[in-house]
């Protein structure tokens, strides 16, 4: 039977379902046959991430600790990502709404209009994008929330000893966590990171089950990488370490804090 999950690895896990969420919806072609369905779909995974992530602060309430400066952010991190994904999920179920009073010919609420088939595709568009924003660094806030709870763990309780990673390894999947990571015509890029990706390393932690390939987008050849659960775990123990170098000049979030409340779906 497999160990119970650390609030470490379920923030990766977490963060390879924004990534997920994140391909899908730019997969969905507004002009294509079933634009509204598709939407749909991302309205059910997206409040799902909502309450994936209401869930890990369960967790992190479960957990016996002193709410240091560090135990606080990630607190204040994982309601955020919670928040937002909330505020994506209501911006899809716009865009949801708005394609079926097209389809039916009713009048759209805010407008008391019929919209043509243009008005109505852009409305919806200009919803998908605003979702699209505020999931877009739900990856890396999510890394960035398991390396604080990771880092001030290690002080005061034994976490699990770290695979053997090299420096590559390690930086290869810190950086797929973020949901960077792509491969084209066998060549692995990150990004909106500057770093260098060689294949080999993809391969060699595909053998250890630890990452694994996906479609990116049906009409492209390239594919993304995704940690496993058993990466997660990896890439969890090795937290709180020496990095092998930074990944990212983003700075630390600066969103309100809110705590959503768990909402039935629409």
């Amino acid at each position: 039977m497999p160990s119970p999950t650390t609030p470490a690895e379920n923030l990766l896990l977490l963060a390879t379902r924004f990534t997920q969420h994140t391909d899908a919806l730019t997969a969905i072609r507004r002009d294509g046959t079933s634009p509204a369905a598709e939407l749909n779909e991302q309205v059910t995974a997206v409040q799902r991430i909502a309450a994936a992530a209401l869930d890990i602060v369960d967790d992190l309430n479960d957990q016996q600790m002193w709410h240091s400066p560090a135990i606080r952010g990630v607190y204040t991190r994982v309601r955020q990502l919670a928040y937002m994904a909330t505020g994506a999920a209501d911006h899809l179920q716009d865009a949801v709404d708005i394609l079926l009073a097209f389809r039916e010919g009713v009048p759209a609420e805010e407008s008391g209009l019929v919209l043509t088939r243009h008005q109505a595709l852009s409305e919806a568009g200009r919803r998908e994008y605003l979702a699209s924003i505020l999931t877009s660094l739900g990856a890396a806030d999510c890394l960035n929330a398991a390396e604080l709870y990771v880092a001030d763990r290690r002080r005061s309780i034994t976490l699990p000893r770290p695979p053997a990673l090299s420096p590559a390894q390690t930086t290869m999947l810190r950086a797929v966590a973020q949901g960077e990571v792509m491969i084209d015509r066998a060549k692995p890029s990150a990004h909106r990171l500057d770093i260098r990706l060689t294949i080999s390393t993809v391969r060699a932690l595909e053998s250890r089950s630890l990452v694994a390939r996906a479609e990116y987008l049906p009409w492209s050849r390239a594919e993304r990488v995704h940690l496993t659960q058993a990466g997660c775990r990896a890439l969890a123990a090795a937290l709180g370490g020496p990095s092998p170098r930074p990944l990212t000049t983003l700075g630390p979030v600066s969103r309100p804090a809110a705590t959503p409340t768990r909402a039935p779906s629409r």
